[in-house]
């Protein structure tokens, strides 16, 4: 379905035609399986804006003044408020708590605090939220749940032999075609944040006071791991990224040897040198994922041929959107073409198919309160912490686009 035809559908129907999508991928190929991918880019995209102008809207329903006796027993949603109130009564009185490592962030509930002085001073009955601090890229990747786990390791096919088969004399031996395989290993890594709050903090209800800490920290915790996910050396507290390169050759899962680094500046050529440097040599590959800088997006954008008309077509839909029609994803951890400040050899892109990268979350976020280390300052402390992990986990999963050196550089002209 077209997108036109999409907006149109009631979320029922979206759903319905998400499964149908599913059922028919199964057997579909090549270009058909490229659309099927696409449109449920699309619809999941329309559901996403849907279900923040019904949260847009519960925001405004909130403001307004509540009618005699609203509030009280029976109403709609008490039972998630009844939960907000424990969890946050429990952190006031510094005892730990639990939150879902979920990969959804939280939003932040209405709140309200009046301060009864000369003259009274009334706040606002909400809380206004700043831009979006966290890369769509979390979300995009595959999540593996390992609640309680170590270590996870995940096998692939590196290649499939060395040498082609072929014509044996009489008598002669088997040509070898032996496949090779490799692992990646993904060992538990602790993630922390930590915030301070002024004591007058706890004057917020319950429910409003355990959100604003679940949704500050939760954001913290998921920045740093979209981050991560691309940029993570494989040391003590961190993943092992995109671009790293471990210094064993055994260790490694993408070949360095395939990275492009002869990309000076962005081009009306650019995204098919990457697109058709992705792969092996007996076939291009379908419709992957493009990992940018946004400063790079702004520059695909405003390409223009002699005439004056855009080089490319982009739609973009929030943190993500597609470039002639091949998906893409903003996330600042990239260094960016378009900068000349970039050192030479900093990794600026990848390509390729985000399930190829594997998040492992081996517990969910632990909240901790204490009111002691700055008791003199009235500020309190809170602490929170999740085990997770992630690499990539097929071999040469992405491809990468890195600074081109000054001889790399002169070479390409």
């Amino acid at each position: 379905m077209k997108h036109e035809e999409l907006i149109k559908c009631t979320k029922d129907q979206l759903n319905a035609r998400l499964k149908e999508i599913g059922a028919a991928a199964k057997t579909a190929e090549g270009d058909v399986l490229d659309a099927l991918l696409t449109e449920a880019q699309d619809i999941r995209d329309i559901l996403d804006q849907a279900k923040k102008r019904e949260q847009l809207q519960g925001f405004a329903d909130e403001a307004e003044d509540p009618a005699p006796g609203a509030g009280e027993k029976g109403e709609k949603g008490s039972a998630d408020v009844k939960a907000f109130d424990k969890r946050g009564g429990a952190l006031k009185a510094g005892a730990g708590v639990r939150f879902s490592a979920r990969i959804a962030t939280p939003n932040v509930r209405a709140s309200l605090s009046v301060s009864q002085t000369a003259p009274v001073v009334h706040t606002a009955p909400d809380l206004n939220q700043t831009t979006n601090p966290v890369s769509a890229l979390i979300d995009m990747v595959k999540v593996v749940p390992l609640n309680g786990g170590e270590t996870y390791e995940r096998g692939f096919v590196k290649d499939y032999g060395a040498d082609d088969g072929g014509s044996t004399t009489e008598g002669g031996a088997y040509n070898d075609v032996e496949p090779s395989f490799g692992y990646a290993t993904i060992e538990k890594q602790k993630v922390t944040a930590y915030t301070e709050e002024p004591e007058e903090m706890q004057k917020l209800p319950n429910a409003d006071y355990d959100s604003v800490i679940e949704g500050s920290v939760s954001k913290a915790i998921r920045r740093y791991l979209s981050r991560q996910i691309l940029v993570g050396d494989g040391s003590t507290s961190k993943l092992k990224g995109i671009f790293y390169n471990p210094t064993k050759e055994s260790e490694r899962v993408i070949d360095p040897a395939t990275d492009i680094d002869t990309i000076t500046a962005i081009d009306d050529g650019t995204l098919d040198e990457i697109i058709y440097s992705f792969g092996g040599d007996e076939e291009v590959e379908g419709v992957a994922t493009l990992i940018l800088n946004k400063q790079d997006l702004k520059a695909f954008a405003k390409l223009r041929d002699k005439q004056g008309r855009k080089v490319y077509t982009i739609v973009n839909r929030g943190q993500t959107g597609t470039i002639d029609g091949v998906p893409f994803v903003i996330n600042s951890a990239c260094a960016a073409i378009s900068n000349t400040a970039t050192a030479e050899g900093a990794y600026e892109m990848a390509y390729g198919y985000l399930q190829n990268y594997e998040l492992a979350v081996f517990s969910d976020i632990d909240v901790r309160r204490s009111d002691d280390y700055k008791f003199k300052n009235g500020q309190t402390a809170f602490r929170a912490s999740m085990f997770a992990g992630g690499s990539v986990a097929a071999w040469n999963g992405f491809i990468r686009v890195k600074k081109a050196t000054t001889t790399s550089g002169e070479e390409s002209q």
